[in-house]
């Protein structure tokens, strides 16, 4: 069973030149809810629970489940791997905080972090394909970046992520491999 989901950080920021309209937006690990600054506590209360609920729904539209990303990584391997990668389980894990994926050969699994799920779909793409390469090939060779490089957007995936890593200002190791 699923650990549930933690109730995100909410930040209400009243401002007065906001007359009418409530917006919402994430920032990070926070949802910042933009009201009038003479909105009353219980009006507040209903639109900050709404505005977050909408927030919540969106997100979750945009992130596939564990048997899509399955899905997903079967459709890769065909295209890119020759079909010759297949993993037993393809999840997203929380955990991961200094790394976008991981691959443990041994029992053909793969887990991406949570942080892609923010990402475009090629990105997540280029994170897929790179740990599928781990079932084919274990450590980071010649061979391996061979397997990752047929994904013809893998130089640009890596760029985004080096990029996504300096902006975050996650320090980056001496080697830096962004999977």
């Amino acid at each position: 069973m699923p650990e549930p989901t933690p109730a995100p950080e909410v930040e209400v920021r009243r401002s007065r030149r906001r007359r009418r309209t409530v917006s919402a937006y994430r920032e990070g690990e926070r949802i910042v809810v933009l009201i009038p600054a003479t909105m009353s506590a219980r009006d507040e209360a209903r639109w900050v629970a709404d505005m977050v609920a909408r927030i919540e729904r969106k997100e979750q539209r945009r992130k596939p489940s564990d048997e899509q990303l399955m899905a997903r990584a079967r459709a890769l391997n065909d295209a890119w791997l020759g079909g010759m990668a297949t993993p037993s389980s393809v999840r997203w894990v929380s955990n991961q905080q200094s790394r976008w994926g991981s691959c443990t050969p041994g029992d053909r699994t793969i887990r991406l972090s949570e942080r892609l799920q923010q990402m475009p779909a090629w990105v997540v793409d280029y994170v897929l394909v790179h740990e599928l390469a781990h079932l084919l090939v274990p450590g980071h060779t010649e061979e391996f970046w061979a397997w990752v490089d047929r994904y013809p957007r893998a130089e640009r995936a890596k760029g985004y992520l080096a990029g996504w890593s300096t902006a975050a200002r996650l320090e980056l190791p001496e080697g830096y491999d962004p999977t």
